[in-house]
């Protein structure tokens, strides 16, 4: 029983085809309609035609990744109750056309957050990559959030302005910009008017009340997707602390039992992301699948290798401080005492080869993902075999 090897992509404007998925091995693609925004109900139509064009490839759709959740149900406010409504018949509508996972997140405003997206790795190959100093010299000198000062340290503070003091006018930009990107699948950017009022509509939500509000949504959903034969995956936090003076609340091993104790179900489970929980030293992963396996319905798998300063870039999948060894031998172990095939997806690769010349969405070129399929199938087939 091996896992089911997939690939991300964007839809027909994603500069990765849908052959180049099928040509790196992947039996499946994880997708979502990412021309609705969120909020929207998918139709029925629209979830069929994205269908039929990824099985004219070759290979089948059964996990959406992601089906996002309106920051009015994140806040609890305005129309929350319209938009769950929404969402509980997008699910209706992708189970109607067979599909069997929903990937969905609840982190406020951005879904994720890197410095810069084209580090320059020692083989001139270029990764995702987050540096602390940097990102609280934006947040206090560049955005200029109110407020902001009270959330760092004095040491902090300082070693952000000598940051900024050895950034060039075009290194403040490149700086600014990756910081301000919008939700992955989208060429936009957060303006700063736009991401300061976004911050202002959150002054006064915490974590335990974002939290709660999470609990909400789930005790409103998942009876609906068990209802459906759906599975319910989250993503964790990426990264897994607080930016921005925004709460994030899906970052440990007690966050995720908390979830699921909220909504106890089987459709109720986890997006287990090794680099999203492996940013965090106290986390730990072959340990979290071992308690938390029966509520996983989807994996990303990467590495990341992180300082004491609290940076981190994306590392190969097999190096890093993810010990892949020792995820992927509980991930074989938990899907024969399951009986089931897990779908999973090489997360974000290196630019590298020919993609240094293409222009792709951060951390999904083609080639660096190929090779971490690669070295993950070889990983897991190893593993497997030595198990029989």
């Amino acid at each position: 029983m091996l896992m089911e090897q997939t690939m991300r992509w964007y839809g027909p404007n994603d500069p990765v085809s849908l052959w180049d998925i099928r040509q790196a091995g992947c039996t499946g693609v994880v997708t979502a309609l990412h021309h609705f925004q969120p909020g929207e109900i998918w139709p029925v139509e629209e979830i069929n035609k994205r269908k039929t064009e990824v099985e004219n490839a070759g290979m089948t759709w059964t996990v959406i990744e992601s089906l996002p959740v309106h920051e009015d149900i994140k806040k609890h406010k305005g129309d929350f109750e319209k938009y769950i409504e929404n969402y509980k018949q997008s699910l209706r509508n992708v189970a109607a056309c067979g599909l069997k996972v929903v990937t969905y997140n609840f982190m406020p405003i951005l879904d994720w957050m890197r410095t810069d997206i084209h580090y320059e790795m020692p083989d001139r190959s270029k990764a995702l990559y987050f540096e602390k100093s940097a990102f609280i010299a934006f947040d206090l000198f560049l955005l200029k959030r109110p407020g902001a000062e009270e959330g760092y340290t004095t040491e902090e503070k300082d070693k952000a302005k000598q940051r900024l003091s050895t950034m060039s006018e075009e290194e403040k930009e490149i700086l600014y910009r990756n910081a301000l990107l919008g939700l992955p699948g989208s060429d936009e950017r957060f303006t700063e008017e736009e991401i300061l009022t976004a911050l202002k509509t959150y002054a006064d939500i915490d974590a335990q009340k974002l939290k709660q509000n999470l609990f909400y949504f789930l005790q409103q959903i998942v009876p609906v997707a068990e209802k459906e034969g759906l599975k319910m995956a989250i993503h964790p936090d990426d990264p897994p602390f607080p930016i921005l003076g925004l709460p994030r609340i899906v970052s440990t091993e007690q966050d995720a039992k908390e979830l699921l104790a909220a909504a106890p179900s089987p459709a109720n489970g986890l997006c287990f992301c090794t680099g999203s929980y492996g940013v965090r030293p106290d986390n730990d992963l072959a340990g979290m699948i071992q308690r938390l396996g029966n509520h996983i319905h989807f994996l990303h798998l990467r590495a990341t290798k992180r300082d004491a300063e609290g940076n981190f870039f994306e590392a190969d999948h097999l190096t890093g401080d993810v010990d892949m060894y020792a995820v992927v031998k509980e991930l074989v172990l938990l899907m024969k005492k399951r009986n089931v095939s897990i779908p999973m997806r090489p997360d974000h690769g290196h630019v590298m080869l020919d993609d240094l010349k293409k222009t792709t969405y951060p951390g999904y070129s083609a080639i660096g993902r190929l090779r971490g399929l690669a070295e993950l199938r070889g990983l897991e087939l190893g593993i497997s075999r030595s198990l029989e």
